[in-house]
């Protein structure tokens, strides 16, 4: 009997076997190192998350009068928010404005929203509409031309927008208009940042509906708000500004700037004067959030990394006090004149106080008479210009001491002048021969006439021509730029008007020049030009800002300062004190002897002022269309006070006061509102007496 032979492996599928063996070894040590070893590392990794950190607006700085008043404030309000992810979809939002707009009322929703929002939320809500406004045979077409599926579908968007009629839109309900309102607001920003919805005229319905309902409102928060405060109502409002709204953020010319600086699209910012001038100031320092999202774009948990600072505050010059009684006083002294008749064409006037030493703002008022109702105009003083006739003649007997055709106590005969094919030129009376300090005690034309004539170069002859060197308007206004007259005052607020310079340079006009009606100046160039000559020759830049402080604690006094303005002197006038001193008496003589122009309203003055009046034949220039051109007087009137010491000085410009007879209008302003100067002042020195007497009987 045959013995079977045993079956036995070929060595080469032994080392096979043996190979695979090690590389299953391999496999499961590997696996294992992977487990244990690095399994912690790759579990946080499928969980990997994502910091963004969005910043968030806060409260502006606000803004104190010079004794600690708030004058704008913040004021806490109800406000609607939604926060949307990087993932979130519009028909996720769409979904979410549908359930707001059940729960809140958007007034004038029509006006809020743009055709293109309509347009958006039509394709959006009508889908199979919207794809029927493009063929599939163009969308073939756009596909053989070798796009992106990307570029076609934006395509395709575009054609879709242009082709939705008017028909198309006329679908669109008013309720739709409310959610499209609610969306367009929730749409604007960026994803992770707050967007507010509505903070104006949130109702406690509104607001405990909404918190009731934030579970089905994704994104969805009810919070505080602020609003701009404007506690003196109208009171200088036009020069302390305005902030935009929410919806209007950023300025859009302004955008890269701001972009630059952290600001948002749709941040709150300063739009005019003040608030825009101080913007970086008042702004504040954002609060910083951190939102941890996962990888599908979700916020998983929400972290504060900075808690932001509210804006550092301003401390203005102007007193709140004497701002009040000042706007007041204007608004009651136009009344009084349109009520006699003669001023048809009357409805503004303006007055600046300064302390003429420091360049301080005291007071800075203007009011415009619109429809019968009085409008904040405080910012005319540096954004329009007039005539200011006979107060500026200071700066002519001062140019003519300078260029040597006057000097102290040069008398010149006061006579009508008779210039070849001119009309004739003449003071309000004749005053035969006169020195510089009756001049402008009672305000001679002629004798500035003559002074003008010598410094052109040219001699008065009756009935003749008269040869003036034209560079004689160079040289006038050049001094006369010294004191403030036809250059910006260097005030810290945008948009400062330089006054306005006649282009003609024929002998005549260089006469109406030195009476002041020929160029035009800013009610606040006529207040630096007296505070110049009041301080003894100085010009001093105005001044409307006095500090910036850290934000108040208590909410109510100022905090701790971190920046003081200090006064500036933008020249000194290149002119002898000598010169100087004798116009200074001059302007006494106008207040306070027999004869000044401006006597009769100020001889009992306990406060002893000093000034100048002022007349200008003028053109109505106004809002009045018929009457353009119509011949009209303006009114002014500048002085300080005390004389020998001044505190304050001040400019009153009335323009179109009247067409007939003057009522003295400027002089019952300026008297006015020295008194309540000087009586403020006194009161808040009793008030401190007492206070004192209290602390030491305490």
């Amino acid at each position: 009997m045959k013995r079977k032979k045993r079956a036995q492996v070929p060595i080469r599928l032994n080392i096979l076997f043996f190979f695979v063996f090690l590389l299953f070894s391999v496999l499961i040590l590997r696996l294992g190192v992977v487990q244990i070893v690095y399994g912690e590392d790759y579990r946080r990794e499928v969980e990997r998350t994502q910091d963004e950190v969005v910043s968030t607006p806060v409260p502006r700085g606000k803004i104190f009068d010079r004794f600690g008043q708030v004058v704008v404030d913040n004021t806490p309000q109800k406000a609607i928010t939604y926060t949307r992810s990087k993932t979130t979809q519009p028909e996720e939002i769409l979904e979410v404005a549908r359930k707001l707009a059940q729960y809140i009322d958007i007034p004038d929703a029509e006006k809020k929203v743009t055709e293109r929002d309509m347009k958006d939320y039509w394709i959006l809500t009508r889908p199979d509409e919207a794809k029927r406004k493009v063929s599939e045979r163009e969308r073939k077409t756009l596909a053989d031309q070798g796009l992106t599926q990307k570029e076609i579908d934006k395509k395709v968007y575009e054609w879709t927008l242009d082709r939705i009629t008017e028909k198309d839109l006329a679908q669109i309900s008013p309720a739709e208009l409310e959610v499209i309102a609610i969306k367009r607001e929730m749409e604007s920003g960026y994803a992770l940042t707050p967007q507010t919805v509505k903070s104006k005229g949130v109702t406690d319905r509104e607001y405990a509906v909404v918190s009731e309902h934030l579970s089905e409102l994704p994104g969805v928060n009810t919070t505080v708000d602020w609003d701009r405060k404007y506690v003196y109502d109208n009171t200088f409002r036009s020069v302390l500004g305005s902030v935009t709204e929410e919806d209007e953020g950023v300025p859009r010319e302004r955008l890269d700037h701001f972009l630059a600086r952290d600001y948002s699209r749709n941040d709150r910012v300063g739009k005019s004067y003040l608030e825009m001038q101080y913007e970086e100031v008042l702004h504040g320092k954002k609060a910083k959030v951190k939102n941890i999202v996962d990888k599908s774009g979700n916020v998983v948990s929400v972290e504060q990394v900075y808690p932001g600072e509210r804006g550092k505050d301003l401390v203005l010059t102007i007193d709140a006090e004497l701002q009040q009684q000042v706007e007041q006083i204007i608004e009651q002294e136009i009344l009084a004149t349109k009520r006699k008749g003669r001023s048809p064409l009357l409805d503004r006037a303006f007055v600046v106080m300064m302390n003429p030493k420091t360049g301080e703002v005291l007071a800075m008022a203007g009011k415009l008479l619109q429809d019968g109702k009085f409008v904040d105009f405080a910012i005319g003083n540096i954004t329009s210009a007039y005539a200011m006739g006979s107060a500026v003649k200071g700066a002519t007997v001062l140019t003519g001491f300078q260029t040597g055709v006057l000097y102290p106590n040069t008398y010149i005969k006061d006579e009508p002048l008779y210039i070849y094919r001119t009309p004739e030129k003449k003071s309000w009376k004749t005053m035969g021969t006169i020195n510089e300090l009756t001049a402008l005690k009672q305000s001679s034309n002629v004798y500035m006439f003559k002074t003008a004539i010598a410094i052109g170069g040219g001699v008065y002859r009756p009935h003749q021509p008269l040869d003036i060197n034209p560079a004689a308007f160079t040289t006038m206004r050049h001094y006369f730029s010294q004191f403030g007259l036809g250059v910006k005052t260097g005030i810290d607020l945008p948009n400062e008007l330089g006054g306005f310079q006649g282009q003609s340079k024929l002998p005549g006009f260089l006469l109406d020049l030195a009476i002041g009606q020929y160029d035009m100046y800013t009610p606040m160039q006529l207040a630096q030009y007296v505070s110049t000559i009041a301080n003894g020759g100085y010009r001093m830049k105005p001044l409307l800002v006095k500090e910036i402080r850290e934000p108040s604690v208590d909410g109510k006094e100022p905090g701790r300062i971190i920046r003081r303005f200090e006064p500036v002197v933008l020249n000194r006038v290149d002119m002898k004190t000598e010169y100087i001193q004798r116009v200074q008496e001059g302007f006494r003589r106008v207040m306070q002897e027999p004869g000044g122009t401006a006597y009769s309203y100020f001889a009992n003055a306990p406060y002893k002022p000093a000034g100048k009046t002022g007349t200008a034949e003028a053109f109505y220039d106004g809002p009045i269309q018929s009457r353009r051109n119509d011949p009209t007087y303006n009114l002014t009137l500048v002085g300080y006070a005390p004389y020998n010491d001044p505190q304050v000085s001040f400019a009153v410009v009335v323009p179109w006061a009247t067409q007939g007879e003057s009522d003295g209008i400027n002089n019952r302003i300026g008297r006015r509102i020295l008194d309540a100067y000087f009586e403020l002042k006194v009161k808040r020195a009793n008030g401190e007496k007492a206070a004192s007497e209290t602390n030491e009987q305490q």
